[in-house]
């Protein structure tokens, strides 16, 4: 996922003790000894930030008997500050927004993991974005602009799961839909609780 390695990369970023590996690397090649005395600290220290920069890519590390050398990964110190770029201003690649296509990846997971193939819900999401994204699932296949009685959602909803009183809630206290006098009809759809907003 591209906002996980974004983030994965500004975490590896957030040390100083780390930051001045990577400057000091910018010369060249040197071993967790050199480095430590440059930077007055012990090579536990140094093994311990260099791990942190290993997973996530920023550094490699050859070992000569002994000795573990390490290096700058070029690509992937330029290629994730460019992702940040990219993802913040939403800069199209091949004509796809980043963000809706990390969206779409995660709308399709979570209703492969929670829904059967022939498209029964097998639980409700404890995860508040995940919920939401079953929950508009269900919405989108009502028709917008028809009125149901209660009878006709507790119905629909029973198509797909047999708790029909919870999900029938939830469409309305995250304003799927709007009842009244027991008549249920869709709100507008840029008036549902939108699940990409939540972090």
């Amino acid at each position: 996922m591209q906002l996980d390695k974004v983030v994965n990369y500004h975490k590896a970023l957030a040390d100083a003790t780390r930051i001045k590996i990577l400057i000091l690397l910018a010369d060249g090649e040197l071993n967790g000894q050199i480095l430590a005395e440059k930077l007055g600290v012990t090579p536990a220290t140094i093994t311990h930030h260099a791990a942190k920069l290993r997973e996530a890519s920023l550094i490699n590390e050859r070992r000569d008997k002994n000795t573990i050398y390490f290096s700058l990964n070029h690509y992937f110190i330029k290629n994730n500050a460019n992702a940040a770029e990219n993802l913040i201003y939403r800069k199209t690649k091949g004509d796809v927004d980043i963000l809706q296509e990390e969206n779409k990846r995660m709308k399709e997971s979570v209703i492969k993991n929670f829904f059967t193939n022939e498209g029964k819900l097998k639980s409700v999401p404890a995860q508040y974005k995940k919920k939401l994204i079953v929950l508009e699932h269900l919405v989108s296949k009502l028709e917008l602009g028809r009125k149901y009685n209660e009878k006709e959602i507790n119905e629909f909803i029973k198509n797909f799961h047999e708790d029909y009183a919870t999900i029938r809630r939830e469409f309305i206290m995250h304003q799927f839909m709007f009842r009244e006098n027991e008549i249920y009809e869709l709100n507008p759809r840029e008036m549902w609780t939108q699940w990409e907003a939540i972090s």
